[in-house]
């Protein structure tokens, strides 16, 4: 059912607009046949998906980050892989390694054997068990889209999709990513505890017996039309430069730097969370009816985007403060026009 026209919006992209809600709207729903609650990290891994970036999950075991992520790859017509990443694991069981074969004629010949990373949906199982030089495999493929092996270049098909899951940093035997690999990720998600009555669900779809039925409703073709709908909506001047302004606020001694930035914080966010909280504030005004961004729409996103890239200090760690108490306070008070910034730069 589509929503009342948008206003100076051409049909066939109020069509379209509808288009995406619909098959957003059914993705979400094949994922609730399996999937109890988690309705925030539902939104921001579709969110992650439609326009074409890639999502970490972090979380203690057994609250849902493989389920949720497998229940998605039913919901998609879609190849989807699984990496168990391992202390053991090595950049070839990765990407994919080169070895000699004997063809048709009994000639020996280098052929190349792809690894798991060439799929549409790739599930990195607890990233962070693995080895800093096994996580850097992921960097290019993330990044470009495709992979470097024995000198050749090779293209990932697309839609490509990454969806990691990490255990938080305190628990034996991970590894930290690297801030290059962080960046990477479009957002960075917490997965919490579910509650009581989404505890009790749980156990009633998981010991009596209970199985989902999750039927593909997406393919490929039509996420790859709604990314490149999500780049068409409209972000005003003023609305853009307070997504801007965020995120120069988490640079250290910076123009905008507050005072708990310039107390708290070591290391501020690269472009791409200015890139990601644009991309991501566009999806909420879509799934709002609006094809065009407001400032809500920016403070919706603004910390998943960011919370991975910026850093603590020394002083910020040892006080127990996170970053997500650090950027909620730079979105609450950063002013959403130009005026009451210059007003403030005026003091």
């Amino acid at each position: 059912m589509s929503q009342a026209p948008l206003p100076g919006v051409d049909p066939q992209i109020q069509a379209a607009c509808d288009a995406f809600r619909r098959d957003y709207r059914a993705v979400q729903a094949e994922i609730a046949k399996a999937i109890v609650g988690h309705n925030e990290i539902v939104d921001g891994v579709l969110t992650c998906l439609f326009v074409g970036g890639h999502c970490l999950l972090e979380g203690v075991p057994g609250l849902g980050k493989t389920a949720l992520i497998r229940s998605l790859s039913e919901a998609l017509s879609l190849k989807f892989n699984r990496i168990q990443f391992t202390p053991d694991l090595m950049p070839a069981d990765v990407i994919g390694t080169t070895i000699i074969s004997e063809n048709e004629q009994g000639r020996r010949e280098f052929k190349f054997i792809e690894g798991p990373i060439f799929s549409q949906i790739v599930l990195a199982d607890e990233i962070n068990r693995a080895t800093p030089k096994t996580q850097s495999a992921l960097l290019e493929a993330m990044q470009e889209k495709q992979v470097t092996a024995g000198g050749v270049i090779r293209k990932l098909e697309e839609p490509f999709f990454v969806m990691a899951t990490q255990n938080p940093l305190e628990q034996e035997g991970t590894y930290p990513l690297p801030e290059a690999q962080l960046d990477r990720f479009f957002f960075k998600l917490i997965v919490q505890y579910s509650d009581r009555n989404e505890l009790r669900a749980i156990l009633d779809r998981t010991t009596t017996g209970y199985k989902a039925n999750l039927q593909p409703v997406v393919d490929g073709h039509k996420i790859i039309q709604h990314q490149n709908l999500i780049r068409r909506v409209v972000i005003a001047p003023h609305v853009q430069d307070y997504a801007i302004r965020c995120v120069l606020a988490t640079h250290p001694q910076g123009q905008f730097a507050t005072p708990m930035v310039n107390q708290f914080l070591r290391v501020g966010a690269s472009p791409r969370a200015a890139q990601a909280i644009t991309l991501g504030a566009k999806v909420r005004a879509l799934l709002d009816g609006r094809f065009h961004v407001s400032f809500q729409d920016i403070k919706d996103v603004a910390v998943p985007a960011m919370r991975h890239r910026v850093i603590l200090n020394f002083e910020g760690e040892a006080e127990g403060i996170t970053t997500d108490m650090v950027l909620e306070k730079i979105v609450s008070d950063t002013p959403t026009n130009v005026e009451a910034d210059m007003a403030l730069a005026g003091r």
